[in-house]
């Protein structure tokens, strides 16, 4: 485990969010500021050029709230920028799996997968991105500076 105050505040902030996600039999204003506050954390050790610590902190959380599709979208994010293709992949399914149009962990997804050398897979995934519907919507309302590179990727994948 982490042993910088940033990391102990984030794990204490990871249990806080479990302990009122029990209590309120769902996630609280208080429960998801201290998510957010983790997530945050995570990404700017990761910009700061410590990826591992970054990382190391939404696994803490995630051992708190495995089923969030937030910070399993966000843990494959930080993988694929790892170049840890086949575990961002895992990540971005598992994340897909509790939230099935989420756009971020689609493109993550997506993005692993052609890393892979998936490409059949990968196009599948960018055109759901491309298509109407509720994983594009998702996508611009999170991520929206990604969706000129969902249509960049695809015209590279099929140009193969």
């Amino acid at each position: 485990m982490l042993q910088t105050k940033s990391a102990d505040t984030m794990l204490n902030g990871a249990h806080a969010i479990a302990q009122e996600m029990r209590r309120t039999e769902g996630p609280s204003y208080e429960a998801l500021l201290l998510l957010t506050q983790a997530r945050n954390q995570a990404y700017a050790e990761a910009a700061r050029g410590d990826l591992g610590r970054g990382l190391n902190l939404l696994n803490d959380a995630l051992t708190q709230v495995p089923q969030s599709h937030d910070l399993l979208s966000d843990m494959a994010a930080l993988l694929l920028a790892a170049g840890e293709h086949p575990l961002a992949t895992s990540y971005a399914s598992r994340a897909l799996a509790v939230n099935p149009a989420h756009g971020p962990s689609l493109y993550t997804l997506a993005f692993s997968l052609a890393g892979q050398g998936f490409d059949d897979r990968a196009i599948q995934a960018l055109k759901e991105l491309s298509a109407e519907g509720p994983a594009r919507d998702n996508l611009r309302a999170e991520a929206p500076d990604l969706e000129p590179l969902v249509a960049l990727e695809l015209e590279r994948l099929q140009s193969r």
